[in-house]
């Protein structure tokens, strides 16, 4: 299958695109820059360049593929306080695929995160993929993927937990608690640090979009989770441990202070089942889990 990638030299590309590759895809990787082109040429990608703003260019490029992988994301722009014009570009992107696609039953994967479910309210018990809301940043493109299954579109939605994680992560969410723990001379955590997060690793991430690309059924959404839910106090104290600093209970008024950007989610509880995906898509995560993976000590070389 030729697989048309968004967001190639990122992060979660890095293990998706050697995947597909591996087992006998031809990948087509979007890249914007020369040095995101050699990234995206040494996984073993063809490149193509474009972003996510030339809407023609991606309906072009989808045009010519045989199915689409969406996991590109304005990151930058959500570090420095636009979250919203990164949702707003995402669901563009989104869009313009989908309607290049409409008919044609080729498979097209994008991506959400699962703090989107606490964000909804789904709390006190663990998010799963029938899980659904009307609508809110990052969920309106979820909604539009998941309807794009009405329309001829193989789709599928893989939600995304806030930490993936492994020598491929340079710039997540890991690396940011670390950042700040550094920054402040403490790991901090909000209240007393009950509320859970999720975590996967990256090197299972890209084998469930590979399974998602081959086989997800249409209007599919998908759990890329492997910890279910670690509680932020362990996060802290894992991180402080390897620092050798101490962990502090916070305020909601001072997590700005101490974890910057993530202090709009940094209180969140989000326990996160994958079980749904695991048996639809006989998925089965097996690489080490966050506390471990943190652990070996290569997020602090």
């Amino acid at each position: 299958m030729r697989v048309l990638v968004t967001g190639a030299s990122g992060h979660i590309a890095s293990a998706v695109i050697p995947e597909l590759v591996n087992n006998a895809h031809q990948v087509v990787g979007l890249a914007r820059s020369d040095a995101s082109a050699e990234a995206v040429a040494a996984l073993g990608s063809e490149v193509r360049r474009g972003d996510l703003d030339d809407l023609d260019g991606l309906k072009a490029a989808a045009a010519e593929a045989d199915g689409v992988i969406h996991l590109a994301f304005k990151h930058e722009a959500m570090r420095t306080g636009d979250f919203m014009g990164a949702v707003d570009s995402d669901l563009a992107a989104i869009q313009a695929i989908g309607e290049t696609l409409i008919g044609t039953d080729k498979p097209f994967v994008t991506t959400g995160g699962t703090l989107m479910l606490a964000m909804a309210g789904i709390t006190g018990r663990p998010g799963n993929e029938d899980d659904q809301s009307a609508g809110g940043p990052r969920v309106d493109a979820a909604n539009y993927t998941i309807g794009l299954a009405r329309h001829g579109v193989r789709s599928s939605v893989v939600r995304l937990a806030p930490m993936v994680h492994s020598d491929l992560d340079h710039h997540g969410f890991t690396h940011a608690l670390i950042g700040f723990a550094r920054q402040n001379g403490v790991a901090a955590y909000i209240g007393n640090g009950s509320n859970r997060w999720p975590a996967a690793n990256t090197y299972d991430i890209g084998v469930l979009y590979r399974l998602a690309l081959e086989k997800a059924p249409a209007g599919s959404t998908l759990h890329g989770v492997g910890d279910t839910g670690i509680p932020r106090k362990v996060i802290a104290e894992t991180i402080a441990g390897k620092l050798g600093i101490e962990t502090k209970s916070i305020t909601d008024e001072q997590a700005p202070q101490y974890l910057g950007f993530l202090a709009a989610f940094a209180g969140l509880d989000n326990p996160t089942s994958n079980d749904k995906t695991r048996r639809l898509l006989e998925w089965e995560p097996t690489h080490p889990g966050w506390v471990e993976d943190v652990q070996t000590g290569h997020y602090f070389a």
